[in-house]
């Protein structure tokens, strides 16, 4: 049956943007439709109580040179982004706006492709006018509706609905109950949309109760006492 990918995402995720120029294709094999869904990247962290990748420098090294791995076996063009991490509120708020599905997958991908390939701070009100009317959407309208008190808040209802479905980070894409993190995960989430998801549930059913913690890890920043 014909799904629909509930895609969440924020601008500042480098794989977020990865996943974005392969999901229409990955999306029409199945005759699924995508449903983008813009979200605060760092609104999930607090929530969850997590550092950014960005925040870990051993983590972002890698990252960096992950993501230039799979742009080039892609053939898809990253460059580092002008400024990182940075406030992706307005584009945000922008491609929250209730715009024609496919105007507002182009806006989407103009401004993924904006910060990843060439370089343009989409923080700036100026920058993200000039994006929209590149793709022929009016882009000083679209900023001032963005600044509204009612854009505003769907972007925070929007990050507060995906958080309560148990999202955590970006980019993931929801199918029915299923939730498929990372564009590393796109192997899993086209077994799921073609019908042979591994998955066994009696299995999951084992993995799924609560756990029973023999040690808490400690926090504090102290040295463990030895044993």
């Amino acid at each position: 049956m014909p799904s629909t990918i509930r895609f969440y995402f924020d601008y500042v995720s480098s794989n977020a943007y990865l996943a974005w120029t392969q999901l229409p294709a990955l999306a029409e094999r199945y005759g699924a439709t995508i449903e983008p869904v813009p979200v605060l990247f760092a609104g999930l962290l607090e929530a969850t109580g997590q550092l950014g990748p960005a925040e870990v420098p051993a983590k972002i090294r890698w990252m960096h040179r992950n993501n230039l791995r799979k742009a080039a076996r892609l053939g898809v063009a990253i460059n580092p982004p002008v400024h990182h991490p940075f406030n992706p509120l307005l584009a945000l708020r922008v491609s929250s706006l209730p715009l024609e599905a496919s105007r507002r997958a182009a806006l989407i991908g103009a401004l993924f492709e904006a910060v990843w390939a060439r370089g343009l701070h989409v923080s700036d009100a100026g920058v993200v006018e000039q994006i929209a009317d590149e793709i022929a959407l009016p882009g000083a309208s679209l900023v001032a509706d963005a600044q509204g008190a009612s854009c505003k808040s769907a972007l925070r209802e929007a990050t507060s609905a995906a958080i309560a479905r148990g999202v955590f980070g970006v980019p993931t894409m929801e199918v029915g109950a299923e939730l498929f993190w990372g564009f590393d995960d796109f192997p899993q989430l086209e077994s799921f949309l073609a019908g042979s998801d591994p998955l066994d549930p009696s299995e999951w059913e084992r993995w799924s109760g609560p756990a029973r913690p023999s040690a808490v890890r400690e926090r504090s920043g102290r040295k463990p006492e030895p044993s």
